[in-house]
């Protein structure tokens, strides 16, 4: 049976792990809260340890799902992070959304110590999570992305390697980048519907079906005419991602103009108190 560590229990976190310990695996969690430890082994079978070390102490894989830069080399890097007990051979698996550069320096560092590492952040939200149907981007080794694939479908529809080092982490840049264009476009279009006095709603069932149709739309175009703006992937943690797209097309020399003018969007959204709401908010600034 692989010993399997998953760190971190946030939004996206807790339904991953919870998955993995579903299947034949032996899952060990942490999270810097251990309530929400308890919490998850009252739903799902396996332990829970006080430190990421302790938690990945003699696993296989090790998956982390955390916030940030410094979040992930805290639970990494640290006195008591998971690289302090991982063994040789062992595979470290990072599903947050960071920046590549840390990607890259985490990737030279485990390789030092003969353990594999590959970044792959992930596509499709708390339900896609919840669902098991997220998509995976990865950036690694092909070996060990093959053994990381097979275990990683656990929770996802789609997995696949990128490229090198970081590699996962730009394309999930590319998707946040995407993904900040077809909300706003959907806000303007829905805004506009209610000025001119149509209803929405069948304005949304006959535009879906054609070149403007969009996973934003199906999703949430009928839930944002209704103000709804509770799915799980907020205001706050959109601004950090599109941050970190900024960044990083500044050290590219790659232009943003519209991410960047999205960005300040959801800074009003923030300045609102709406820094917990779904992303698909952005209507509110245009309903005001």
């Amino acid at each position: 049976m692989l010993k399997i560590a998953f760190l971190g229990l946030g939004v996206m976190g807790y339904p991953m792990a919870g998955h993995l310990s579903t299947r034949e695996y032996e899952v060990t969690v942490f999270n810097r809260s251990g309530a929400k430890s308890k919490k998850w082994l009252t739903e799902y079978t396996g332990y829970a340890k006080k430190t990421p070390g302790l938690a990945a102490t003699n696993a296989d894989f090790v998956f982390c799902c955390v916030g940030d830069d410094d979040d992930l080399r805290s639970i990494v890097l640290g006195a008591d992070g998971a690289l302090s007990t991982m063994v040789s051979g062992a595979t470290l698996i990072d599903h947050s959304t960071c920046s590549a550069s840390v990607s890259k320096e985490l990737y030279e560092i485990a390789r030092g110590k003969g353990i594999n590492f590959i970044d792959a952040p992930v596509s499709g939200g708390e339900s896609g999570a919840k669902n098991g149907i997220l998509t995976v981007m990865c950036g690694g080794d092909k070996a060990a992305f093959a053994l990381a694939r097979p275990i990683i479908l656990s929770y996802a529809q789609s997995c696949s390697l990128m490229g090198g080092a970081g590699a996962g982490q730009f394309t999930k840049m590319v998707n946040q980048i995407c993904i900040a264009g077809l909300i706003q476009g959907l806000s303007e279009g829905l805004n506009f519907a209610q000025k001119a006095g149509l209803n929405g709603n069948q304005v949304l069932d006959v535009i879906s079906k054609g070149a403007a149709g969009s996973w934003q739309m199906d999703n949430r175009g009928k839930t944002m005419l209704r103000g709804e703006f509770d799915f799980g992937f907020a205001v706050d943690l959109m601004r950090k991602d599109l941050k970190i797209c900024l960044r990083a097309a500044e050290l590219n020399g790659s232009s943003l103009p519209v991410t960047a003018l999205i960005d300040q969007f959801y800074q009003d959204i923030q300045s609102n108190s709406g820094g917990r709401l779904d992303t698909s908010s952005l209507i509110k600034r245009l309903n005001q």
